[in-house]
């Protein structure tokens, strides 16, 4: 196979990982009825004057299944991470005891389990759209190779194995959006 096609297929393979992380990522937000410190991921603090994820100023566990707890390094940014989190709707009622806050995470309905599990299919759906997206690009950088000389059945070769390295990142994509499927209508 020629040089230039063969980088090709290495640049879509790069591309294609970072869509399907990107794609990962954003499944990963949707919550699944279970606490997860992730949960709490977009919740800014203002931290001596600059906004700073809650990540970067106290400790998030989660002690069971349906509990979040935060704990401060610092005490007197209790208060500002409750009312970081009552602002940041992320549909979680923080509990102040003077010294951590604790959520609980409520079960979701089913209708609700419903509504998440269409959110995963669009995640996924918005995946196989920009791997196909890059296969597109790569396919029309492999034609504009005819004009360094690459012979027709070269660039032929290589649209074929762009085609088997996309429907592998099509895959991919399928089965985490099954896994967290499962994971979000599991009881």
């Amino acid at each position: 196979m020629n040089d230039l096609i063969k980088k090709q297929l290495t640049d879509a393979k790069t591309s294609m990982e970072k869509a399907i992380d990107h794609a990962e990522s954003e499944m990963l937000k949707i919550r699944a009825g279970k606490a997860m410190p992730s949960m709490l991921d977009s919740v800014m603090v203002e931290y001596y004057g600059t906004l700073t994820p809650i990540s970067q100023v106290s400790s998030i566990n989660t002690p069971d299944a349906r509990t979040i707890v935060v704990q401060p390094w610092e005490k007197p940014l209790l208060v500002k991470i409750e009312k970081a989190i009552i602002d940041s709707n992320v549909g979680l009622n923080p509990q102040n005891d003077g010294m951590v806050i604790r959520m609980n995470v409520p079960p979701l309905t089913e209708e609700r389990r419903r509504d998440l599990v269409k959110k995963v299919k669009e995640e996924a759906e918005r995946g196989r759209i920009a791997i196909r997206n890059i296969r597109k690009d790569v396919n029309n950088k492999i034609q504009k190779l005819k004009a360094d000389g690459v012979s027709e059945d070269e660039i032929k070769t290589g649209e074929i194995d762009v085609q088997k390295v996309t429907d592998g990142f099509i895959v991919q994509i399928d089965r985490l959006a099954e896994i967290k499927e499962k994971d979000i209508m599991t009881v």
